[in-house]
């Protein structure tokens, strides 16, 4: 058997909002092919078209998957890319109807041809899929159907049932109860365990250098945030409300930076209230930056980025968290029960609803609340299980297939589950607990599979025909009306 090996660089991915699997996952399928083209020739092509399929097509504009698949042709990283020239830059392909293949070649793009959105058509593998379509200038053809599972994972067709099994972990993990065994068997701590199995990839170092970059990105994202206000594009008129929340809370208490601002917080006390505001000011933070286009990092995924990030700021900020290698071992942990979730049910939404995103993300920030709290590898678990337990059968429905409403809000309710879960589990004795981490997957992944296609990120239930916009159709996030 070829088991799945899964970094934490594979679980946390530095991108550009809103969705991991509908922005991020086709920026990269779009790259992917921008390199079968380039061992054919750039400057052989004549036409390049693309097919979105399945939810892909239905909540795409909402989702900036248009946007992702030009900026991936172009050759654009998604890592480094200047989110203030996202909406400029396709603009600029609409209006010239030119393309700037891999920033080389220039060939004839018309945005409303040669991008086809198929609303009532989907491939049978999975609902995220997009095909690119090459016509060279001597006739000949290519074409490349790729899969956005989730968390910015992309399978190409053909490739899909291939693993990664080229690494051989010192600790194999596919299942929570492998983790048990070998956190009993060895007394690692989950993080260590992880860190361990890193090795297998690159030195000790390298990696804890990669998470506090994963950690700064993230930092990053969540102060802009606070600091940023205004309406958040794409029709709905939703105000961001996290720099509100950060003045007022703060009271007059001033600062220059990141350092002082968490003093600053500090000094307004613990009150449960006061904690609690500032727990959901962080995760409106991190997901107003990701509905605009910010640069975030999945968590597992861009809509659900807000809960491990806000969970950590509250270790960091009221907990006495504010240690690198303590911020490592957070992020270490919660990567290992994302991947938990990933290998053994799903982290896409269109597969199984907001228990696949909010759900898995609480998870894992509970989990690695508890470890750095004190609690045993077997807590961790615990608390990964109290956290999805109670988001089973979470729907995804996002208003105008914008990632707004109520997925914003939803990331406040995934960081104070994992709070809560964390606290329980700290206070029980595992020897009772009724419910395993695999039970909770297995349950997961079979809600899934029962669920109505219409809630897994479609925008055809729930909220999401509750609520429209003044015309009464989707709103494109990509292109906001002026």
């Amino acid at each position: 058997m070829i088991r799945e090996s899964i970094s934490v660089f594979d679980i946390f991915k530095i991108g550009i909002g809103p969705s991991s699997s509908h922005t991020l996952g086709p920026w990269k399928a779009a790259l992917r092919f921008i390199d079968t083209l380039k061992k054919e020739g750039l400057d052989k092509v004549g036409k390049v078209s693309v097919l979105l399929y399945g939810s892909l097509a239905k909540t795409g504009k909402g989702h900036g998957t248009d946007v992702a698949v030009l900026l991936g042709l172009c050759g654009e990283d998604p890592v480094t890319f200047d989110v203030n020239e996202v909406i400029p830059r396709v603009e600029q392909i609409r209006n010239t109807q030119e393309l700037n293949l891999n920033g080389e070649v220039v060939i004839p793009f018309a945005y409303d041809t040669d991008l086809v959105f198929l609303y009532t058509e989907s491939l049978p593998f999975h609902p995220n899929a997009v095909t690119f379509l090459c016509t060279f200038k001597d006739g000949k053809e290519i074409a490349e159907t790729f899969y956005s599972i989730g968390g910015g994972f992309v399978v190409k067709e053909a490739d899909d049932n291939i693993a990664r099994g080229d690494v051989h972990l010192s600790f194999p993990i596919d299942k929570a109860n492998d983790l048990l065994h070998w956190g009993r068997k060895t007394g690692l701590s989950i993080a260590d365990i992880v860190l361990e199995n890193e090795n297998e990839w690159r030195s000790e170092q390298k990696t804890k250098e990669g998470v506090l970059k994963i950690w700064h990105v993230m930092r990053d994202c969540i102060y802009r945030g606070a600091h940023v206000g205004g309406e958040l594009p794409g029709g709905l008129k939703v105000k961001r409300r996290a720099a509100g929340l950060n003045k007022r809370l703060l009271n007059g208490r001033t600062y220059n930076n990141y350092e002082e601002w968490i003093q600053a917080i500090r000094a307004g006390g613990e009150n449960f209230k006061y904690i609690l505001d500032w727990v959901s000011c962080f995760a409106l933070a991190v997901n107003e930056e990701n509905a605009s286009f910010g640069r975030v990092v999945t968590a597992p995924t861009n809509g659900a980025a807000g809960v491990v990030p806000a969970v950590l700021m509250y270790f960091i900020v009221f907990c006495d968290g504010n240690d690198e290698e303590k911020i490592i071992n957070y992020l270490l942990t919660a990567s290992e029960i994302g991947s938990i979730f990933k290998k053994g049910a799903t982290l896409s939404a269109a597969m199984g609803g907001c228990q696949a995103e909010i759900g898995v993300s609480s998870s894992m920030a509970a989990a690695a609340l508890t470890e750095s709290l004190g609690g045993s590898v077997r807590q961790a678990l615990m608390a990964a299980e109290i956290a999805m337990e109670h988001h089973l059968g979470l729907t995804c429905d996002p208003v105008g297939g914008l990632v707004q409403v109520p997925c914003i809000e939803r990331n406040t309710m995934g960081a104070i589950k994992a709070i809560t879960a964390s606290q329980l589990a700290l206070g029980s004795n595992p020897d009772n607990a009724k419910v395993s981490l695999d039970h909770v997957v297995q349950s997961m992944w079979e809600t899934a599979l029962d669920m109505n296609h219409k809630y897994k990120e479609t925008s055809e239930g729930g909220l999401a025909t509750k609520i429209k916009g003044e015309d009464d159709n989707p709103m494109p996030l990509s292109l906001p009306e002026c």
